[in-house]
């Protein structure tokens, strides 16, 4: 196991925005992960993704109930509730800092003719600064890194999921490293009057109001080592270079359109790709209290995906998200069509705090696949339906402002029988993990 990775990338975490103008540092707050409010109140929409429930009100706007939602990745809405994810708070001048970052180091041992096993590790640091520019605009910036690309072109081993590339070869039964860049964004939010606020978001690295919040944001999916293998269905943008997002927000309820690139991130995993906007997306977001959200959204993808060179898709996606102190759900469904073929997949995900230390963890994935084989194997561009369920276990061990979880999780397949003789005919996966995450 590379533990120099690890160490490089939480060193990458606490060392992105501190300086020694970061003059004081806050408290670790393990109710909820927004940074600690300032003097002057803001709107919940503007803080950080990752903002837990303690939202103030902005000045003739009542945004402060305990049931103002909290953020995921890019613009996406989670329930109020979700608010689990910590970080290291600073209070430079005027500005707010969150820090946050993970290595998580995993042996995954991918069952069948077609699995592999392999001990690799990946990672994200992430750092946001917010401030007022009036009693009612914020202003906020947001920079995530990941050393994913460490581990290879190739990945990590993750039977039956797909998408991308590695040497011009499309990536079947692997899961993709994520870019270094994976997010350089900024963000404004202003009281537009009447409890609705309007905000602007984008930047070269960044993501479009498409689909769920990615599944590394999502409480649901906190200790699951292994990237969903509907991945591609869901919320394969959220890395992408070039976004634009408008939108209104109110208490219970969100709108927002996003232009932007449509193709996936190409090889070259460490630098920014030239930003287009030749892609649409839509969606509506509604929180009706602090344990729901529920969001629609629809969008077009011009070139989407390199293994599929000059084919558009559309893309509809539905999903709802539960929470509460202990308990975190997802389940979202995906329709895409391209080149004038549709597919579907399915999503139900929870994570169970047991108790501050234990959890429990599971995932059920139903996705139609047809880039499970290539020419001249007879068996492509056939599409197959292969169903995926994992059950895991973390036990977590406070280790001041850093969480050490060491657990593990199993996997089981249900899938066609014409799949037998490339996957045998019950193939089974298991995963082990360490997770060192800075203020969880």
């Amino acid at each position: 196991m590379n533990t120099r990775i690890s160490t490089v990338a939480l060193g990458v975490a606490v060392t992105l925005i501190a300086s020694p103008a970061a003059a004081q540092m806050q408290g670790m707050d393990h109710s909820q992960h927004a940074p600690t409010p300032p003097a002057q109140p803001v709107p919940a929409t503007s803080l950080d993704p990752h903002a837990g429930h303690d939202m103030s009100k902005m000045e003739g706007m009542d945004m402060g109930a305990p049931d103002a939602p909290a953020a995921g990745s890019g613009t996406s809405r989670l329930p109020a509730a979700e608010g689990a994810m910590h970080g290291l708070h600073l209070t430079p001048g005027d500005w707010m800092v969150m820090l946050h970052g993970y290595a998580w180091g995993t042996y995954s041992n991918q069952g069948g003719p077609r699995g592999d096993a392999q001990a690799f590790v990946t990672s994200m640091a992430m750092a946001e600064a917010a401030r007022d520019l009036s009693p009612k605009t914020r202003l906020q910036f947001r920079a995530m890194l990941s050393l994913d690309p460490l581990m290879g072109a190739r990945g990590y081993p993750n039977l039956f999921a797909t998408g991308e590339t590695a040497g011009g070869i499309p990536l079947v039964d692997r899961q993709h490293p994520h870019d270094f860049f994976m997010e350089l964004s900024a963000r404004i939010d202003t009281e537009l009057g009447d409890s609705v606020s309007g905000f602007l978001y984008g930047g070269p690295v960044a993501e479009p109001a498409l689909g769920p919040s990615a599944f590394m944001h999502r409480r649901s999916a906190r200790l699951n080592p292994e990237a969903p293998i509907a991945h591609h269905w869901f919320d394969s943008t959220h890395i992408t270079y070039g976004v634009v997002t408008a939108g209104l927000a109110g208490q219970k309820w969100q709108i927002e359109a996003s232009a932007f690139r449509g193709r996936e991130p190409d090889e070259s995993r460490w630098d920014i790709e030239t930003p287009k906007l030749d892609s649409w997306s839509v969606r509506a977001t509604w929180t009706p209290s602090p344990n729901w959200a529920v969001s629609l959204s629809h969008g077009f993808l011009k070139d989407a995906e390199a293994a599929h060179p000059g084919e558009n898709e559309r893309r509809t996606v539905g999903a709802v998200h539960y929470a509460d102190r202990r308990l975190a759900v997802t389940a979202a469904y995906s329709h895409k069509v391209h080149n004038g073929d549709a597919h579907g997949a399915f999503l139900a995900e929870a994570n169970w705090d047991v108790t501050p230390r234990h959890a429990i963890f599971g995932r059920l994935e139903t996705v139609e696949n047809e880039e499970l084989f290539e020419a001249p194997n007879p068996l492509a561009g056939r599409s197959f339906t292969v169903t995926k369920a994992t059950l895991g276990y973390g036990y977590t061990i406070p280790m001041g402002a850093f969480g050490l979880t060491l657990g593990g999780s199993a996997s089981v397949y249900a899938k066609p029988a014409a799949l037998d003789a490339a996957y045998g005919r019950s193939p089974k996966s298991f995963t082990l993990f360490a997770k060192l995450a800075l203020g969880q």
